[in-house]
Parts: C-alpha cells; structure tokens; sequence
C-alpha cells in the first residue's frame, strides 16, 4: 500500500470518534479506513475531494434499520456523508471539501421482488446491475438500462446519477422506468414512495426528485423498476458519412413510423475508433419479431444510402459486440487524464454539435448523442485539450438550448471549471428542496449543484 501523509490530531480524534460511534451499529467488519481500502475504491474515493489529505471512514451497513442508524448519528454529530454503491461513480460532479464518512449501500444487495407477470422488479439499492440484468434474462425480461460501468454499478447508483443509455430511444431514462423508491432521509428516517406504497410524500414526485440527486437528498434503500420482455430478434443499421446526410437521415428517421430502439449519432472520433467506417455516424437499431427487423432494416438502409451515406448491417454476434463496445469507447479504459461529460442538445442540433466537437478536438474528441432525446456523452482527454475547450463546447450547447456537465476529470481541471455550469432559473428552487431534504447539508456537499 502507498504512503500517504500522517493526519493532522484532528483528523485523527475525528476518525477515532466516528469509528468509535458507528462499531457497535456495523460492526468492525462494517467499517474500513483508508488504509485498509482496496486500491481502486482508494482511487475512486480521492476523486470525491479535492483535499490533499482527504481519507473518510467507509461504512457499509449491512441492513436499512443499520443505515437508519448510521444517518441518525450522522445527524446527531453533524458528519458530513457521501453516499454511494460500489463506488463506480464517486469521481462524477462537483468534487468534496471536508467529509466525515462515506457510506457506501453495496451489501444492501437482495432482490426482494419479481413480479414476472406485472413485469416489475424490487430490489435493494446496493443490488449490481449485471447481476439483476443475469437474473431478469433468466425469465425472458431485461431492464433496459445500459449504464457506464455495468459490471460494478449499482442500481442506488444508477438512479442517483440518471444514468440510462441508447435504449432510452424507445424506453426513456432512469425516471421513465422507475416506479418506486424507499430512502433514508438526512436524519435517519425511512421513507418511501411510488410503487408498493400507498400515498406519496409531502406532494414531491419524489422518484423524478431523486433521480439525478447525486446523494444529495436521501440514501436509495430500495427501488423497483417496470422491466420488458426480451425481443425475438435484432440487427443494427451504421451509416457513415457526411454530417449534413447523416442529420437528414436522422430526421427522415424519426418523423417516419419506423420503430428503433436505439438511434445514435457518432462522431467522427467515435466512427474511427470504432472501425466502422469514415465519416460521422449513426447507428439504428431494431429489435423486434425476424421479419419487422429485417424490413425495418432494408427501409432505413435504402435511405441512408438514397442520401450518400455508407451503410452496413449488422447482425447477431457482430451487432452485441458493436453494442458492448460502444459504450466503452467513451468510460473505459479510466485514464488519469480523462473527461467524460454529459451533454444535452435540441435533437436538431446533434449533429452539427458533433461538428464542433470535430473542430474543436481535432476529431481526437468521442461524442455519442441520442438523437430523439439530445442528450448524450463525450469523452475528451485533458492532455490534448484545456479548460477552454470545454468552456466553448458549453457554449455550444448552451446555445442550443441545452447543457454541459462535466462527470469525470482530473480534480485540477475541475477546480478550474464550474462542473455543472448551471445558471437557470431553477436554482432557487434546487435550494428550498435541498433545505426541506437535508437542512444540515450533510449529505453530498459541494458535489451536486
């Protein structure tokens, strides 16, 4: 294990003081300083602050009542939190000041509730995805999610961070599929909402409030989602070319009855690292019963290609590697010097937003844009471009109606920058419901926005 700096006597009675506090809760196996972190949950958690000497507690419960406990003595000595899973995320938003402890929910990890008939699922928050997604395949369902990280993150964590995917096209995000939630409040009082409960909260939608929280409103004990059916077959359109073309294609696509469930578009970056052809992108895909898919396909081939477009199908276990590999071209492999950020565009405006990606990186720059949503992500690394670029992609998408945030970086790139860049009239909205949620601020400080 690397040295770190010794700790300041008050760091030191501070950690005393929570472990002391929090034993007898979790017992000794339920708490792990720093020293004792495995490495990559040692490299995530740095990410969190941008203190030299930043080393919290980790506590994990091992039931709710036990978290319940932890967040009441939280409360009680005013300790600062951040909550997480497995802790996949930790290094997205706003980075930390001074935390007492972070709490992590990843043995909080039973599936409660299958209802194979109703198509719905209730599991605990620290339940990982790949293995609920292994579970549902068994009865022919799947939750069409398809979050960074899939093999680590948890669903606590996914809803936290709204994290969804290229599914969104036909299933919407986190918000669209969930249909309950249960929490520990600030204070250590349970809650619940939504689905396997009979009245909501305090007139809050709280399912949509919690989405995209980052912690910053309650600790996700609890959750169920509506799942689907598994489809009988699937292929996937790419067509590269220009991005005038690729835009047409893209808008003839979406105005027509066709029925894909996935629509992206790539940059050109993203084309190439691919190896999927030169130009931009745009990948459609189709998944229903063999002979829709098959007509589905030919439809929106014969018009790329009416437009000047490259086009090619994809099929079987050629189309699942296409789709696994998509997805890591923007989070793996985690470099030092990294960024990943999460955009949103008027859905016309995506492909010319890739553009300026082009220009801006060079084409050195990933982008992925859902194009019936405008949302999507890029990946940029900070030993080719500087805060500045970032600052005019912003811009960019700002003009367009839309946003940039910042997910993961270097904590010196984010101490240059305004990590959420938000500046809308919601803000003092944001601020009542934090106040009403966590009067105390104790949970996720300075990391949301």
């Amino acid at each position: 294990m690397p040295d770190h700096p010794e700790f300041s006597n008050k760091s030191i009675n501070r950690d005393l003081s929570v472990t002391q506090t929090l034993e007898p809760i979790v017992s000794t196996s339920g708490i792990c300083d720093w020293e004792n972190l495995q490495p990559n949950w040692q490299e995530q958690v740095a990410k969190a602050s941008a203190l030299d000497n930043f080393n919290p507690i980790i506590a994990y419960p091992n039931t709710v009542t036990e978290l319940s406990q932890v967040m009441n003595q939280c409360d009680h000595n005013g300790w600062r939190v951040i909550p997480c899973g497995g802790g996949s995320k930790l290094g997205w938003g706003g980075v930390g000041k001074e935390i007492e402890l972070i709490i992590s929910t990843e043995r909080l990890n039973r599936i409660i509730d299958h209802a194979v008939g109703d198509l719905t699922v209730t599991a605990e928050a620290g339940v990982k995805f790949s293995d609920l997604q292994e579970l549902l395949c068994q009865t022919g369902q799947f939750l069409p999610l398809e979050p960074a990280y899939p093999e680590e993150a948890t669903l606590g964590g996914i809803v936290a961070t709204a994290d969804s995917g290229s599914w969104r096209q036909r299933y919407g995000g986190v918000r669209d599929l969930l249909l309950g939630i249960s929490f520990v409040r600030s204070d250590g009082k349970i809650a619940k909402a939504g689905g396997r409960v009979i009245k909501n909260v305090a007139g809050y939608d709280l399912m949509k409030l919690f989405t995209g929280s980052y912690g910053s409103l309650g600790i996700l004990t609890e959750v169920t989602f509506r799942v689907y059916p598994l489809l009988e077959a699937g292929s996937t359109v790419v067509l590269t070319g220009e991005a005038s073309a690729v835009a047409a294609t893209s808008k003839t696509l979406l105005a027509s009855a066709l029925t894909p469930t996935a629509v992206d578009i790539l940059s050109t970056g993203l084309v190439k690292a691919l190896d999927i052809g030169k130009g931009m992108g745009l990948m459609v895909r189709f998944q229903s019963v063999t002979e829709a898919v098959k007509e589905q396909s030919s439809r929106i081939l014969a018009v790329g290609q009416q437009l000047g477009l490259t086009g090619n199908l994809y099929t079987d276990t050629e189309e699942l590697n296409l789709w696994q590999s998509l997805p890591k071209q923007i989070w793996e492999p985690l470099s030092a010097t990294a960024i990943t950020c999460k955009i949103g565009v008027l859905p016309t405006a995506a492909a010319d937003t890739l553009v300026k990606l082009d220009q801006l990186t060079d084409s050195t720059g990933l982008g992925l844009i859902y194009a019936g949503s405008g949302l999507g992500h890029l990946r940029l690394d900070s030993a080719v471009v500087t805060p500045q670029t970032i600052v005019e992609m912003r811009n960019h998408c700002q003009a367009n109606q839309g946003f940039l945030t910042i997910l993961e970086a270097p904590t010196a790139v984010k101490q240059q920058l305004d990590v959420w860049g938000y500046h809308g009239n919601g803000l003092n909205l944001m601020h009542q419901i934090k106040q009403q949620f966590d009067p105390k601020n104790l949970l996720s400080p300075h990391r949301f926005v």
